[in-house]
């Protein structure tokens, strides 16, 4: 990465300027001074104690990204929404896990990433930004390396990477619009099933019922906070799990996954600021329910 050291930041320390300007967190800091990368400020070595001056051009060069040893290249079709130097945006399908785990060791989103970086002759490994579970499908956000990762992780923090989701819903509800207020926390007996409890994690949900018929609800759901299986505790919670959605009392009757799919996402390009937006239809088994 490249700055030109301007007026306003003139007298400043390196180390502040990467942390305040350049967006760089306390751990990328440290990986460029002891993990192998490289500080230069009009292209001689330079420490981040260092003092700017106006006209500086200082560069910092990342050192190479090691991979994981559970990870591995597979050479997986990826509905690719869009990509730059920096960021690319999936249209994940459902029944396929982001990344690898105790029971979905391959055949991941994050080993099609790493096959698709090796086809292109690139050294990143997986940065994921907003997670999607394995049955859920629709918009998912990666930074390509982990410059663009920290910033966005920053980002997600403050509330700026925003996502909404389409969910059917079992039964018609009776408020159309609303606000689920209600605390999510890990449930007692298992490492996987959340429920609201109280002293959980704050969680907030917004809804809107886009379509009813005389067995599902189509909403439009907003997150203002992001716990697990947020989505899918609230409903239930209120009474209307949604389809598909065993594990929080669904029914599968007429779909083998949750009735989820994030519709809309939307975030600011960490190196160029420009605000991006894309969007994703309903899924067709999503919408064949409704008919």
């Amino acid at each position: 990465m490249k700055w030109k050291i301007n007026e306003e930041h003139d007298g400043m320390m390196v180390k502040e300027y990467l942390r305040v300007v350049g967006g760089l967190s306390r751990r990328l800091v440290k990986a460029v001074k002891f993990q192998g990368g490289n500080l230069t400020i009009n292209g001689e070595f330079s420490t981040v104690r260092k003092k700017l001056t106006i006209g500086d051009e200082l560069i910092v060069t990342f050192p190479q990204e090691t991979k994981g040893s559970f990870m591995h290249p597979e050479h997986i079709p990826l509905d690719i929404v869009y990509e730059d130097a920096d960021v690319m945006v999936i249209n994940k399908p459902a029944h396929i896990a982001t990344i690898p785990s105790l029971h979905h060791t391959s055949g991941t989103i994050a080993n099609g990433l790493l096959g698709y970086y090796e086809k292109h002759n690139l050294t990143y490994t997986v940065h994921i930004v907003t997670r999607l579970d394995r049955d859920t499908s629709g918009l998912l956000l990666v930074a390509k390396h982990r410059f663009s990762h920290s910033i966005l992780s920053k980002e997600q923090k403050l509330g700026s990477v925003n996502r909404s989701y389409f969910a059917i819903v079992e039964g018609t509800m009776n408020q159309k619009q609303g606000t689920i207020d209600a605390p999510i926390a890990r449930k007692d007996d298992s490492i996987i099933e959340r429920m609201v409890k109280d002293g959980g994690q704050h969680a907030i949900t917004h809804y809107q019922v886009l379509e009813e018929t005389d067995l599902y609800s189509l909403v439009d759901v907003r997150l203002e906070t992001g716990r697990t299986h947020q989505i899918r505790v609230h409903f239930s919670h209120i009474g209307h799990p949604l389809v598909g959605d065993d594990l929080y009392g669904g029914s599968i009757n007429h779909l083998d996954r949750q009735a989820l799919h994030c519709k809309s996402l939307e975030f600011t390009q960490p190196i160029t600021k420009q605000r991006l937006h894309f969007k994703s239809q309903l899924p067709l088994e999503m919408r064949s329910l409704l008919k």
